[in-house]
């Protein structure tokens, strides 16, 4: 079978195609933005790739279009496809009827942290000779791809909340039929697709709807509107998190203890930083323990765990500096990420430096808490993407002298470079390239510090 993907170069439907090109198939594909990782993986695979939506390749038409959510009816190939009547599918649907139909899914939903518990729970069945399948929405440093075909039945999959197409506005995850589920946390986003927190909620109870009666959900016992969900109706027995009666931790030097009421697991002695890890970390094992793994062994697992690029990434220490890159983009994330690498370093400056790019960020859904999630920081740069159209300075007017707005990035990099002093963090997030900010400010810094000048290392 031809298959041809539309948005082949997003980490979801590139996992797809590579998936996809394994089980056999033929695989072409096309996206506006071609670019490494993702092209040279695709590339490598024997993907052939067009830049652009213009039409349909040359030749033979495919026998099947997958057709991503970022495209909509107008668009050039989409209206060939339609006036062709070619066969058409969504990414998920696809993934549904051709490769998970027969396999026990573990599905990790919810606002925070789906990305890294995924990982975490895939590296536990991995750890634990199981060989799953995954799936996920980022690059897991414990094996190097986003997504693989697995040799066993378990398939462990990023179940993301955001619409499926342009012609399915349910939510992705309802395609995945998990029969062990994570609901890690519920808040407001995707402002862009769902009016309120009550349209999200509807979409996670027909997730919900989809598990088996002898599969699990797993819940934090204080996240309400996860609770709200389960209220609305659940057949499926429910394991909850955050409750000393189940699944818990306790602080511990070096690492929490993981237990489930009485009977602790051992601790969690890993590399990562922050609560909101060890959360995540409770999530992966009580999921892994439904598919047989011991939460003894879990635990194990996750002291080798590497966690996922982009997720307080160290990008490099130049002269002292240490430069790090995190997906955060949502108040809370943003939040959590200055806290974990507060309580990670010993002494130094925390730069937090931010592009609100998300579509909610972007729509002002955020500006009211965004203040108040870098209060953690020394000093707070963000870039005003062009057509934002709410005031950057005026939400972060509480912070005073603290922040500042730029409108370029180099002018960002300027700012650092004649603040930042040896044993300075500075924390740069975005759920997009940020104009490759990072390797630039790494280079500036090593030529600022090889230059010697008489203001170099002079702070702010």
């Amino acid at each position: 079978m031809h298959i041809h993907i539309l948005g082949i170069c997003g980490t979801f439907m590139g996992g797809l195609a590579l998936m996809a090109r394994e089980l056999g198939h033929q695989v072409s594909g096309a996206d506006h933005n071609v670019y490494p990782p993702m092209s040279t993986m695709l590339q490598e695979s024997g993907i052939e790739v067009m830049r652009g939506y213009d039409a349909l390749p040359q030749g033979p038409q495919p026998d099947c279009v997958v057709i991503g959510n970022a495209l909509s009816r107008g668009t050039a190939v989409v209206e060939q496809v339609l006036e062709l009547g070619l066969p058409y599918t969504s990414g998920p649907q696809w993934l549904s009827e051709h490769l998970l139909k027969d396999r026990w899914v573990l599905a990790v939903a919810g606002t925070h942290g789906k990305t890294t518990t995924t990982s975490m729970l895939a590296w536990i069945l991995e750890y634990a000779g199981l060989q799953p399948g995954f799936l996920i929405g980022g690059v897991p440093l414990n094996f190097g791809v986003s997504a693989r075909l697995g040799d066993s039945p378990f398939f462990v999959i990023e179940a993301d909340e955001y619409d499926t197409a342009f012609f399915d506005k349910r939510s992705k995850f309802v395609h995945y039929r998990p029969r062990t589920l994570v609901l890690n946390n519920l808040e407001f986003d995707h402002a862009d697709i769902f009016p309120d927190l009550a349209a999200i909620q509807r979409q996670f109870h027909h997730l919900v709807r989809t598990v088996p009666g002898q599969g699990l959900i797993i819940a934090p016992h204080d996240d309400k509107n996860i609770q709200d969900v389960l209220k609305m109706g659940c057949w499926t027995p429910v394991e909850g998190l955050n409750d000393a009666q189940t699944w818990h931790r306790d602080a511990a030097d070096g690492g929490a203890r993981i237990k489930f009421a009485d009977r602790d697991y051992g601790q969690l002695d890993w590399s990562l930083v922050g609560e909101y890890n060890e959360q995540n970390a409770l999530a992966a094992i009580a999921a892994a323990r439904h598919a047989g793994v011991p939460a003894e062994q879990a635990v194990k697992a996750l002291r080798e765990f590497k966690n996922v690029k982009r997720r307080l990434e160290v990008r490099g220490v130049v002269g002292g500096v240490t430069v790090y890159d995190d997906f955060a983009h949502h108040p809370t994330a943003i939040e959590a990420t200055v806290k974990a690498l507060r309580g990670h370093i010993d002494h130094g400056r925390i730069f937090a430096v931010l592009e609100p790019r998300s579509n909610t960020m972007r729509m002002g859904v955020h500006q009211a808490t965004l203040a108040h999630a870098l209060r953690d920081a020394d000093r707070s740069w963000l870039f005003q993407p062009a057509g934002l159209e709410w005031n950057l300075g005026e939400a972060l007017s509480e912070l005073g002298n603290r922040s500042a707005v730029f409108d370029n990035v180099q002018s960002i990099i300027d700012a650092l470079l004649s603040s930042a002093q040896p044993g300075d963090h500075i924390l740069i997030m975005s759920n997009g390239g940020f104009d490759n900010v990072h390797s630039r400010l790494l280079e500036a810094l090593d030529s600022h510090a090889k230059s010697d000048s008489p203001t170099a290392g002079q702070g702010q």
